[in-house]
């Protein structure tokens, strides 16, 4: 059996208050993306992942999903890389989710949808949007999911720019935190919620607010390219543009190619 694992963007991403728990209130839109990776599973005699040797995600699910139905992890999985790691498009949870999904349906008595996404859950705070179909907002610690209903009739130009990594989610944490940079996070989570009340039309999405954790000069330069929204995904650092045409998609990829590597591709409604 095989499945893409679609690359997300955040369309916003805002993020509030340290929780009791550590972890960050967050309010978040998510948005799949046409780019994906490729995973493929197959019954074998004991478990494996091939194809990208940094993986633990895949893995860990597997045995996740194996423990639930009480079974030994007897699958064999294989990773095709396409999305960019450590760039903040969700590559490494839409691999995870991809899995999960395979490998429940080979159980003679799979997992029903809420079992499923508290698997995901534990996987980390962006695999459960995999599981969940079209655009959604993510509040909580990202794992709450409210379907949004979302044009879908744009193109997209994803850049990852040459020489920048990605932070440690640790690190890029901590800096907002010592920024101070949750404050009036409700007043931001409410402006956000009543801008996603009023798209109706692809260049509604330009009202949505800018993203907490991360911004890039690439941004400009997509703006500068004829983009009605840039913006930077997740901790980034990719940075996106949204275009109503296609050839001016392309030609923007082309003219951004000296600052990185570039994609153009389109929104997806599901993996």
């Amino acid at each position: 059996m095989r499945l893409p694992a679609p690359a997300k963007l955040n369309l916003a991403l805002l993020v509030g208050p340290r929780r009791p728990d550590g972890r960050h209130e967050v309010a978040t839109v998510l948005q799949r993306l046409d780019l994906a990776d490729r995973i493929t599973l197959d019954r074998a005699e004991r478990l494996a992942v091939n194809g990208f040797r940094d993986d633990t995600l895949v893995r860990d699910a597997l045995v996740r999903v194996a423990d639930a139905a009480g079974i030994d992890p007897r699958w064999q999985a294989r990773i095709e890389k396409r999305i960019p790691v450590a760039a903040g498009l969700g590559g490494g949870s839409s691999d995870a989710a991809t899995a999960l999904a395979l490998a429940n349906r080979t159980l003679p008595r799979p997992l029903e949808a809420e079992a499923l996404h508290d698997l995901a859950a534990g996987l980390g705070a962006d695999v459960p949007f995999f599981l969940h179909p079209g655009p959604a907002l993510a509040t909580g610690i990202g794992t709450e999911l409210s379907t949004l209903e979302l044009p879908q009739d744009f193109w997209v130009v994803v850049v990852l720019p040459e020489g920048e990594t990605k932070r440690s989610t640790a690190e890029v944490y901590a800096a907002y935190d010592d920024s101070g940079g949750e404050q009036g996070f409700g007043d931001r989570r409410a402006a956000l919620l009543e801008a996603l009340a009023e798209v109706r039309r692809p260049r509604d999405l330009a009202k949505l607010p800018p993203n907490d954790l991360a911004s890039s000069p690439v941004a400009g330069e997509l703006l500068a390219q004829g983009a009605f929204r840039a913006d930077v995904t997740g901790a980034g650092p990719a940075a996106y543009g949204l275009f109503m045409q296609r050839a001016t998609a392309e030609r923007a990829a082309v003219a951004l190619r000296p600052l990185g590597r570039t994609w153009v591709t389109v929104p997806a409604w599901y993996g």
